[in-house]
């Protein structure tokens, strides 16, 4: 399962994901809130075995699926 798959699932445990495209803005579309960021985070840091820093912690980096996975990359190629 690629990461873009993962964190869909992951958002479709708590939400409706069936329409939702990778560069769907998560957070304009009204799909989370800045609370549901922090599980967010907090999911991708443990699935993944990674430490988000808090240069990392931008909206940008968190607005769509394809900005979390390319994070996540990120992290795991350090």
């Amino acid at each position: 399962m690629s990461y873009e798959e993962k964190i869909k699932s992951f958002l479709g445990r708590y939400v409706n994901v069936d329409d939702l495209k990778n560069d769907d803005n998560i957070f304009e579309i009204g799909l989370v809130d800045s609370l549901f960021a922090v599980q967010l985070v907090s999911y991708i840091e443990e699935e993944f075995d990674i430490a988000i820093t808090n240069q990392q912690l931008d909206l940008d980096n968190f607005k769509d699926i394809n900005s979390i996975a390319a994070i996540i990359r990120v992290n795991l190629a350090v």
